[in-house]
């Protein structure tokens, strides 16, 4: 399980969605200015099918693509993180400029990306 905590105070492990109070590792991302962000979004494993560009955060991937999965995307610039629930709610999964072929790839166990945005902090 991973967790994307940006600049604040964490007093209790409930505050950052975590399941228990246990860290077994951690990794500090350093921001420039300027920072673009995009990625390409795929219907299917390995860049196949249906595919969409995302600049902005969505809330909702049901709502603004009529998908509830997502099989592979294309990291182009920028860093950002896809939630398994709407509303950037429930497991997250932070993706670094790259491309991940499956959900395997970013962590996952399953395509469940239901809203996803940039990580701007």
């Amino acid at each position: 399980m991973s967790y994307v905590l940006t600049r604040g105070e964490y007093p209790e492990y409930l505050r950052w969605m975590g399941l228990n109070d246990r860290l077994s590792s951690c990794k500090m991302i350093h921001f420039s200015c300027g920072t673009q962000y995009k990625m390409q979004l795929y219907e299917k494993d390995d860049f196949a099918g249906q595919a969409f560009e995302a600049a902005e955060d969505c809330p909702s991937v049901l709502e603004k693509y009529r998908w509830r999965e997502v099989y592979s995307c294309k990291v182009l610039d920028g860093w950002w993180v896809f939630y398994e629930h709407p509303n950037y709610r429930g497991r997250q999964y932070f993706l670094e400029k790259g491309e991940y072929r499956k959900p395997g790839d970013w962590g996952a166990v399953s395509p469940t990306v239901q809203s996803f945005r940039r990580f701007t902090e």
